[in-house]
């Protein structure tokens, strides 16, 4: 199995370019199927397995994994597939590809869950700022609430990408593009107050260019921002994830009367499609307002 999945990682990386967050989510797909494999196959060989596939054994382990992840996660599932097969055709273990016929599943479509501005006030304050990382926990969910973005964007800031006087960042975004993004006063305020007394410390000696920083003086990671805010969430009663605040952002912006393109470009997404999400978001809003202030003139229909 790991010469498979280690192949398959490669040509994913090099041939296919795929980003490593693309990469690293195909392999964990790859590595449950092989193994769910293993154990529904009598050939005790992996090779001869996989030559045997096809459509209805990779419609049987889809009906099995359906039962354990959400229709976003079964997508990728069959994403992951369908590259996994046409990496075994070009190793010419297979002249086909019985993940071709697999019907993508369908997306649920779930309203993105947005904060109000007294619960993001409340979790930004329940960062300890008495304390360098409370300093930094601050300063890291400031600017993704100020410039919404991806917690992989804040993961791969650098420091000479952050432009303090034009208050613009330089970001990495999905597939590796470059993309600007706009703060505000109040996260540049936090973001030098973390850059000039806590991340020196926190760096010591080790030459590195990361924004953010752990404790060990590397480069925070995703799993880190996700703890971070789990446990801000938790103290300040907010029961929210990360992205919310991401969510807010955008839904902020529409309500203030940026327009759909405008809230596009900030939030980097490629399709004004993506982007179109936030205007239910932002009718939901005003039923949830309107049933609560006005609830003896009806219901609001936007």
């Amino acid at each position: 199995m790991k010469d498979f999945l280690s192949g398959f990682r490669t040509w994913l990386l090099v041939l296919e370019r795929r980003s490593v967050l693309t990469v690293e989510t195909y392999e964990g797909e790859i590595r449950c199927f092989l193994a769910w494999l293993n154990r529904a196959s009598a050939d005790p060989s992996l090779e001869e397995a996989l030559k045997a596939v096809d459509a209805a054994l990779l419609t049987e382990y889809l009906e099995d994994r359906r039962e354990r992840i959400s229709s976003r996660s079964a997508a990728k599932t069959v994403s992951a597939l369908r590259s996994f097969f046409r990496y075994l055709g070009g190793m010419d273990l297979r002249k086909d590809n019985p993940a071709a016929v697999l019907e993508m599943p369908r997306r649920s479509f779930r309203l993105p869950a947005v904060l109000s501005r007294q619960k993001i006030e409340a979790l930004l304050e329940a960062a300890d700022a008495a304390k360098p990382l409370g300093v930094r926990n601050r300063a890291i969910f400031e600017l993704i609430y100020s410039a919404g973005l991806r917690v992989s964007e804040a993961v791969h800031l650098n420091v000479k990408d952050v432009f303090f006087s034009e208050r613009i960042l330089r970001l990495k975004g999905k597939g590796n593009k470059e993309r600007m993004a706009i703060f505000g006063d109040e996260a540049a305020l936090w973001l030098r107050r973390y850059l000039d007394t806590v991340r020196p410390s926190l760096a010591g000696p080790r030459q590195t260019g990361a924004f953010f920083l752990n404790r060990r003086g590397r480069r925070l990671s995703r799993k880190g921002i996700w703890k971070s805010y789990a446990l801000l969430s938790l103290v300040a009663g907010t029961s929210s994830k990360l992205h919310a605040l991401r969510h807010s952002f955008a839904t902020e912006l529409l309500a203030g009367g940026a327009d759909l393109r405008q809230v596009q470009e900030l939030l980097g997404h490629a399709s004004p499609v993506t982007t179109q999400i936030y205007t239910h978001v932002d009718v939901s809003l005003l039923r949830e307002s309107h049933r609560k202030y006005l609830p003896n003139l009806g219901v609001y229909h936007g």
